[in-house]
């Protein structure tokens, strides 16, 4: 009987938990039904082949799954575009050597720098207007040893942060 009631206890929280809080559509203006995803050029210094591709098929991935718009090339309701303007390395910890060598990195740290533009081009109203935005979107991670072997495991880590960012930005109003 005690389980019983844990299991209904349990499920009546989920419930109530998850009507209180949503985020698929919550901003989307109804009449924005549309939206184009331009691809997203490397124009960092240091180029990564398939960056670009690699983050402008996430960014339509994860719209075509978590809204109900439809992606258009050409004329849309809403419009984003954007290039990766930065993709850098660092040391971000040194360690200590034998016999006065120079120190060496502990720890690395791969930074990608995303600027966005979003257009809501069907705004009818001040409110709509507001979702419009150009900005740049900064995330890390931080790893050891040789970049190499590392390197797309990073980028796909890295990417995922900052298309939850803009999608968050661009449809979910926080």
């Amino acid at each position: 009987m005690k389980r019983f009631l844990g299991i209904i206890t349990a499920f009546t929280f989920m419930l109530l938990y998850s009507s209180c809080y949503t985020l698929k559509n919550e901003s989307i203006p109804a009449d924005m039904k549309t939206v184009n995803i331009q691809f997203f050029e490397n124009n960092a210094p240091l180029v990564v082949n398939n960056l670009s591709q690699t983050f402008t098929e996430a960014l339509k991935e994860r719209i075509r799954t978590q809204t109900r718009l439809s992606l258009v090339r050409g004329e849309a309701d809403a419009t984003m575009s954007g290039s990766i303007t930065g993709y850098s390395i660092a040391p971000v910890s040194i360690e200590a050597t034998a016999n006065n060598v120079a120190p060496i990195a502990d720890a690395n740290r791969l930074t990608i720098t995303i600027r966005v533009k979003f257009s809501f081009d069907a705004a009818k109203t001040p409110a709509d207007k507001k979702l419009s935005f150009e900005e740049s979107f900064t995330k890390f991670a931080n790893y050891r040893g040789d970049i190499g072997p590392q390197e797309q495991a990073l980028i796909q880590q890295i990417t995922k942060q900052l298309i939850d960012d803009i999608f968050n930005k661009a449809f979910s109003n926080w």
